[in-house]
């Protein structure tokens, strides 16, 4: 994405998906994104933290490919447990047994 609304991206989150923000200078004109492409994150773990940075690929129609780095906008703590439950649900429940 190229931004968040705060609350969209708080609920992401809470539903264990990783919300990824191009970084300063990137966008999908910028990038010529179709639509068509292959996009593949590379080397997400559940270790993330906070305002790291995630490599992906971009695979185009027509076989070239491009890496970039994507911002995660996971911003606090308590966020990244919630991912690594996958999801604020899970989280509060294996916290409860």
């Amino acid at each position: 994405a190229e931004s968040f609304e705060r609350i969209h991206r708080s609920n992401l989150i809470g539903m264990g998906i990783l919300p990824l923000q191009f970084k300063v200078g990137f966008n999908r004109e910028k990038l010529n994104l179709k639509g068509s492409e292959l996009i593949t994150i590379i080397g997400i773990e559940k270790n993330i933290t906070p305002g790291q940075e995630v490599e992906c690929e971009i695979k185009y129609a027509d076989g070239v490919a491009k890496k970039i780095n994507l911002l995660s906008r996971i911003d606090t703590a308590n966020e990244v447990e919630y991912y690594k439950n996958d999801g604020i649900l899970k989280y509060v429940l294996r916290s409860m047994l």
